[in-house]
């Protein structure tokens, strides 16, 4: 009962935050608008310019930054416990590079943003399927043998998007480039992304007594009756599956998936039943505000939401990193 209060009353707060992220993030722009206008442009259905303002450019795009924040922090907050590590990222698997390459071919041939999505789709999953399937090899699977997998994909990805991006004609890499760097300004279909988060968190709930014991060490898991090497496939499939769907949203974000589950670990400590939720609500909070700001501190000019997270991600992994135990020779 303890715990169930506990896990509301955080929910509670995160929320309230949410919300609050949100609605700045809907009054804030060239165009400043009250609450009263937010509100009538939300629930009156009011016409004019600050309802269409509203409705048709502020809100698909906040709901985009906060869906997509939930959805890499989740993921990251996954791979961490699965790979024990907490400097663990979901965009060390390639996913990230496996969209990019998809996304960039599809701007490259000048298709339509749908294509665009479609492709950035398959690429994030072709990676997945690639890196899973080198790193299963002759049926061993250790988490090493899958980080190593993941880095070589991604470097390989990496080549790709910069050869593209060296034959790419002058109109073409701009586009490119903010997409290479996280843009939120064209997610204008973000409901989607929005049902894949939160079944996927009904999803992972369950699991969250499993990946508790999994944490004290596998042999730990194992003694205890987790079936550790099944619950390991499905969230890692999961896990790749959520940022691949934030990379087709918003394009390449870093380091939410990083940050976000740490620092929550760090105030909430590490029950997954309540830093899972924790974490989705607090990176969708996150990517919200920056993207707030990258869209009005140099107004009418506006930044890629990943350059802000990159700077604030840089210093804050240079810190975690200084923090972690070094390994033994």
């Amino acid at each position: 009962m303890h715990e169930r209060r506990r896990l509301i009353a955080v929910l509670g707060v995160l929320l309230l935050g949410a919300a609050g992220a949100i609605v700045l993030s809907l009054r804030a722009g060239e165009l400043q608008l009250d609450l009263a206008a937010v509100w009538s442009a939300l629930v009156d259905d009011a016409g004019g310019v600050s309802a269409a303002i509203i409705l048709e450019l502020r809100l698909p795009r906040a709901v985009a930054a906060f869906v997509s924040g939930g959805l890499l922090a989740t993921a990251g907050a996954l791979m961490q416990v699965l790979l024990r590590n907490p400097l663990a990222d979901p965009y060390i698997l390639g996913i990230s590079g496996g969209a990019a390459v998809g996304a960039l071919g599809a701007i490259t041939l000048g298709a339509a943003a749908f294509w665009i999505d479609a492709m950035a789709f398959a690429g994030a999953l072709t990676a997945m399927l690639v890196v899973f399937g080198l790193a299963h090899g002759d049926g061993s699977w250790t988490q090493t043998r899958l980080l190593l997998t993941g880095v070589i994909v991604a470097a390989g990805c990496g080549a790709a998007v910069s050869m593209m991006l060296a034959l790419a004609s002058d109109t073409r890499v701009m586009p490119m480039l903010f997409w290479m760097m996280g843009d939120a300004s064209a997610a204008a279909r973000p409901w989607p992304a929005v049902v894949v988060l939160v079944l996927a968190l009904l999803a992972v709930m369950p699991f969250a007594r499993d990946l508790n014991v999994l944490a004290r060490g596998e042999l730990t898991a194992r003694a205890l009756g987790v079936r550790v090497q099944r619950l390991r496939i499905v969230l890692y499939v999961l896990a790749s599956l959520l940022t691949a769907t934030a990379v087709t949203l918003v394009g390449s974000v870093g380091f939410v998936g990083l940050i976000v589950p740490h620092l929550v670990r760090l105030v909430l400590g590490n029950d997954q039943r309540v830093l899972i939720p924790a974490a989705a609500l607090v990176g969708g909070t996150l990517l919200t505000l920056a993207d707030t700001a990258a869209r009005t501190m140099l107004a009418p000019q506006q930044l890629p939401v990943g350059v802000l997270t990159a700077m604030i991600g840089v210093p804050v992994f240079l810190f975690l990193l200084s923090r972690s135990p070094r390994s033994s020779t």
